[in-house]
């Protein structure tokens, strides 16, 4: 399962500082059943336990740097302990399922019915087609606040950070899933309307009036639907795997 998930998001294509593939665990092991989530923290861990799943698959990876110790100070020594000591393998699918065609902002422009989409802030890794970001155009033109909206409904947000409102209609449009601030240059030089990520410094909303409609979400919840792109893998190239998408919402950010 991990060389189909690999094959589909080849771990060259994840950033330098990224540590995407294996977390822990052996992968000779028979899956039991995989559950598919954005992070790893130690409620997804006890879901895993309690679905009777061998194998975790995450966005956000758990092991991010090596660790000194494992006592059980944090949340993430806590996690390897208790995934070591009930056999769960953890993979995580990062930067290189970004960057993959068909990746992560792949998923958010399917949701929001985008056509013609291709990369930009294109690269180019051992021969294979990546970009950071995807661009694509709206069925139909749309106003600023409808534009808005849809964002909202399509990715079950109640407010989205906006600069101020487009007064012309918005066609093309930009994606980066995450923190994805650092393409609004790019954005805006591929001439979209509208540019989508989950996070964005307070000073880069200066400066682009009636440029470019920035739309933030939230980091998870423009991230959230990736899940889906796991269990699609899965089903296709290992249809015998049984697969579990997280009920747990493992999201940090409180909104009150």
């Amino acid at each position: 399962m991990l060389s189909a998930l690999e094959k589909f998001a080849p771990l060259p294509l994840q950033e330098s500082w990224d540590n995407a593939g294996l977390q822990l665990g052996l992968t000779e092991a028979e899956v039991s059943g995989a559950l598919l989530c954005l992070d790893v923290n130690e409620k997804i861990v006890d879901e895993a336990i309690a679905k009777g799943c061998n194998l975790i698959v995450s966005h956000h990876p758990l092991l991010f740097r090596g660790l000194k110790q494992i006592s059980g100070a944090d949340y993430v020594q806590r996690c390897v302990i208790k995934a070591i000591k009930h056999d769960v393998v953890i993979v995580s699918m990062h930067t290189n399922m970004d960057n993959a065609l068909d990746g992560v902002n792949w998923k958010i422009a399917e949701r929001l019915g985008l056509k013609g989409c291709k990369f930009f802030a294109q690269k180019s890794v051992d021969g294979l087609e990546a970009g950071s970001g995807v661009v694509g155009d709206l069925p139909s033109e749309m106003g600023a606040r409808a534009f808005v909206e849809l964002v909202k409904n399509q990715f079950h947000v109640e407010c989205a950070m906006c600069n101020e409102l487009l007064e012309r209609p918005i066609r093309k449009v930009a994606i980066c899933g995450g923190a994805g601030d650092f393409l609004l240059p790019e954005a805006m030089g591929e001439s979209a309307d509208a540019f989508i990520t989950g996070e964005m410094h307070y000073h880069q909303y200066f400066g682009h009036e009636q440029q470019i409609q920035i739309c933030v979400i939230g980091h998870y919840q423009s991230e959230q639907f990736t899940a889906e792109i796991f269990r699609d893998i899965i089903k296709r190239e290992c249809p015998g795997v049984r697969t579990e998408i997280a009920e747990t919402n493992s999201n940090p950010i409180n909104y009150i």
